[in-house]
């Protein structure tokens, strides 16, 4: 951001800093209070109000675009396990990918689960750019359920954030397994339906709660 800014006036880096971060601290605030992830270009739109600066439209379109795709360029790893537990899984639970779109939208959370082996096992997607939505609101879940034609209770849902994951789903009735697998985080008051900590295991977790 303060690259393409100091190409037409100058400013501090301390100063762009500050208000990435301010920036950044109301989209989380956002985010866990309404269930409304806002896109990069909204966000950066607070962060230049803010700096009380704007962008030609062509600068703007290419930082937007260069937030949204970082993760195309330096791609995470897959948790260890979590291909082999898709492959598992894949043909015995209808699965979607219920995701909040953060940096990346839909469009490259899709593309990374192509890359990364991952995409053919989901037939379904809800990215919350592309709903308006965002976890743990209830339409979130809600989109699943219509498309899999089920009851919402019939949902179990798997996800590492306690508030987003585990609050979501049993607002709305269904249930939630809590991912330790790479960050254990406070419960919040929450409590799992089940716990796993090694994706080898949530085959059987899922089966226990099916039973």
């Amino acid at each position: 951001v303060h690259e393409y800014l100091a190409r037409h006036a100058p400013i501090d880096r301390a100063v762009v800093d500050l208000a990435y971060d301010v920036t950044d601290a109301a989209f989380r605030k956002v985010w866990h209070d309404q269930h409304v992830t806002w896109t990069v270009a909204e966000r950066l739109r607070v962060l230049l109000d803010g700096l009380k600066r704007t962008l030609p439209a062509d600068d703007f379109d290419r930082l937007v675009r260069l937030h949204e795709e970082m993760e195309l360029e330096f791609r995470p790893d897959p948790a260890p396990g979590a291909v082999a537990a898709l492959r598992a899984l894949h043909g015995k639970y209808p699965l979607a990918v219920v995701s909040d779109a953060i940096f990346s939208p839909g469009r490259a959370l899709r593309e990374l689960l192509r890359g990364a082996g991952m995409l053919e096992y989901f037939d379904f997607f809800v990215f919350s750019d592309e709903l308006g939505y965002s976890k743990p609101h209830p339409a979130v879940f809600a989109a699943v359920a219509q498309h899999y034609g089920i009851d919402i209770a019939e949902i179990v849902h798997v996800g590492d954030r306690p508030h987003n994951d585990i609050g979501g789903p049993h607002a709305v009735g269904a249930r939630g397994v809590l991912l330790t697998v790479v960050k254990q985080r406070d419960l919040e008051g929450h409590i799992p339906d089940a716990v796993c900590d090694d994706y080898g295991k949530l085959a059987d977790i899922l089966a226990q709660l099916d039973a």
